[in-house]
Order: structure tokens, then sequence, then C-alpha cells
């Protein structure tokens, strides 16, 4: 038999020390010295025993445990999701009436102070460094910007042939056909 030291190891070392009992101690009343007391066999199975269900229901307790974990894991955040519409639905009826928000638990929602003259302007200035900084732009700002694609294009055959390079588009210096580009 195993000589581990974890929980269950000792429950198993436990039913089997029953086992052992019941079978070369006969006679239920034989008296035992173990651990410096006295115990009749009865009584030693009965402790050991006891610790065993003691453990089968830590066991059985931790499983039951697990599973409302888990019930509680699926169904919370619809039911969060429900909380908070109610108490939005609450705020929606009955204002900033701070009896009737008592009454469910709410308090009413802060003024918000007018910001000061400085403030926005520190903001505005905050906002544009920021725009400057990541490159951003807006709507507007966004249909200037075109991409210009200066990579070649290589053609490859499936049959193993040699890659086919297009001929690429003509360059200031070539003759243009007759007529006269455009910048666009």
């Amino acid at each position: 038999m195993s000589k581990g030291t974890g929980k269950t190891s000792q429950v198993a070392r436990a039913k089997q020390l029953i086992l052992g009992a019941k079978k070369h101690f006969p006679n239920a009343s034989t008296e035992l010295q173990v651990g410096g007391a006295t115990f009749t066999v009865t009584t030693l199975t009965q402790l050991l025993q006891d610790f065993v269900d003691q453990r089968e229901a830590v066991e059985a307790s931790k499983a039951a445990t697990k599973a409302k974990v888990e019930a509680e894991r699926v169904h919370a955040p619809s039911q969060i999701a429900i909380v908070h519409a109610f108490e939005t639905v609450v705020r929606g009826m009955f204002g900033n009436f701070a009896d009737a928000l008592a009454d469910f638990g709410l308090a009413p929602r802060k003024a918000r102070s007018p910001m000061t003259a400085e403030k926005k302007a520190v903001a505005v200035a905050k906002r544009k460094a920021t725009r400057a900084a990541r490159g951003t732009m807006g709507k507007n700002q966004k249909k200037g910007v075109k991409g210009a694609v200066k990579a070649a294009l290589v053609v490859t055959s499936l049959d193993g042939s040699p890659p086919v390079t297009p001929p690429s588009a003509p360059t200031g210096n070539a003759p243009s056909g007759g007529t006269t580009p455009h910048a666009s």
C-alpha cells in the first residue's frame, strides 16, 4: 500500500485498516494500545470510519460548491445585466428624487460642475497635442490621403516556367505616345 501523506491516500489507508481490523480482530471488545491510549476494536474502527466519513463529506461538499460556482459563472452575466437595466429604468422613472431612489438603495447622480474657461482651454490643447502625437485625422483629412504602390509585380506560373515581370510604367524620359501626362 502507498505511504502517501495526501488526504486521499490517508482515507484509503484508514479504509484498509478497518477491513484488516474486522478480519483479524473478530472479537469487537478486544482492547488494543494505540498511540498511548487503550481502545476497543469497535471504538478504533468507529474513529477510523468517522475520519473516512468526514473526508467523503468534504469531497462531496467541494463537488457541490464547484457545481454552484460554475452555475453562478454561467448565469451571473445575464443577471447582472438585468440588475443594471432595472437600475436604469428606476433612475429614468424617478430622476433625482432622493427619497424614491433611496428606497431602491440608489443615490441621486451628482450634477456635473461646469468647466472653467481655463480648464476648457487646457482640454482643447491636450486634444490637439494628442492628435498631433498620434497622427490621427478627421474624416475630411483622411479623404485627401492617397497611397502609392512602388513595388514590382511578379507573376509566377503554375507550370514551373520562370516568373514573368510585367513592363513597368513609363518614366519621365520615355516617349508617351503623343499625349502629355497631366499632373493630378
